[in-house]
């Protein structure tokens, strides 16, 4: 047995943890599946047949626009959403270190930037899955406390995306919202509420009612390595926590912004108020788990939010989403596919700690 295997054995694997298979989660054998191949196909040609029945579109006008950018502002936002990745890996190995297991930033990293790549071709969020089960065969690690750890990292996601979002907003508009704004508002206070309302019911009476409930004994080891993973850390990680996650999604607002500066169109200008609140509702379609990274849902509601409420012309709002999206989905695909081909954390050989990894260790 390798090291690897060795340590993921140790005494907190559970049964759960011991019923995942390779096989279960291989990629290929995803890709192959038709529920799959309909997932990517289907959205594609629903998207292209909305982009064609808009009345000022003009397909002719695309390459020209999308040719004319300025390419250094192009690049800047591909380093932006880049520069994403090592903040999203350093507050996750923050939060599994809450777990007992000392896990490096570059290797959290790594393993993040492998599961998007699963996101963006495969549906119902299996990247979230995938990134546990990487950590799983890498490390000792319970799978249920990673599953818990992942969850409170959506949580604080969320929390930020409608927080910024409200924010970015109300300065856009000057406090002077049209009604399709509001209502975008009135459900992301219902998002926030609804997620303070869980929070607080699993903290305070999460295992007194799943106890109460009709379920086998393992369930409830599950449970409470899953609450774990979710209450890891102390309130004194909290600023930290949140101080990456505004910084992660303010590279998600601001990738959009230089996306818009580059096109450069002619009374185009969102500002950066604008480009923040489309991004993060954008952001919140990613959420939708009927395809891969919101394919066909997330262009449709950038594309409406642009000509609806910013009144930007319907080529222009077509152009500036499809170019967005190739920085933040079609080059994930490129590239985390190389990093998935080279990648060491998929095989299982194993992730150091961050002692082990030491110069001086």
């Amino acid at each position: 047995m390798s090291d690897a295997n060795a340590r993921t054995g140790a005494a907190g694997e559970t049964a759960t943890d011991r019923d995942v298979s390779p096989d279960q989660l291989s990629l290929g054998r995803r890709l192959r599946q038709p529920r799959t191949i309909v997932s990517i196909i289907l959205p594609l040609i629903l998207l292209g047949l909305f982009v064609r029945s808009l009345p000022g579109f003009r397909l002719e006008d695309l390459p020209a626009k999308i040719a004319a950018a300025n390419p250094w502002l192009l690049l800047a936002a591909f380093l932006v959403f880049y520069a994403g990745f090592p903040l999203r890996g350093l507050r996750w190995a923050h939060l599994i270190r809450g777990t007992g297991f000392d896990l490096r930033t570059r290797d959290s990293t790594e393993i993040i930037f492998v599961s998007w790549l699963v996101n963006c071709l495969v549906p119902a969020k299996l990247g979230d899955v995938y990134r546990a089960y990487l950590l799983k065969i890498n490390s000792p690690v319970s799978l249920s406390r990673t599953f818990g750890t992942v969850f409170i990292e959506r949580i604080f996601d969320l929390f930020a995306i409608v927080i910024l979002g409200l924010a970015a907003g109300f300065w856009s508009f000057r406090g002077r919202l049209p009604g399709e704004v509001q209502i975008v508002f009135a459900i992301g206070v219902g998002v926030v509420i609804l997620l303070a309302f869980g929070l607080l019911t699993m903290r305070n009476f999460g295992r007194r009612v799943i106890t109460r409930l009709p379920i086998p004994h393992r369930f409830l080891e599950l449970y409470d390595r899953f609450e774990e993973g979710v209450f890891s850390l102390g309130v004194r990680s909290l600023p930290r926590l949140v101080i990456l996650t505004l910084l992660i999604w303010a590279a998600e607002g601001m990738r959009l912004f230089l996306v818009v500066e580059a096109l450069g169109f002619p009374g185009v200008h969102l500002g950066i108020s604008g480009a923040f609140f489309v991004a993060l509702s954008g952001s919140l379609l990613t959420a939708v788990p009927l395809t891969p990274a919101g394919i066909g849902f997330v262009e449709a509601g950038v594309v409406g939010l642009l000509t609806l409420v910013y009144e930007i012309p319907q080529t222009e709002a077509v152009t500036i989403a499809l170019v967005d999206r190739a920085i933040s989905v079609l080059s994930i695909i490129i590239l985390g596919s190389i990093a998935y081909a080279l990648s060491p954390a998929r095989r299982g050989r194993g992730v150091p700690t961050a002692a082990e990894a030491s110069p001086s260790t």
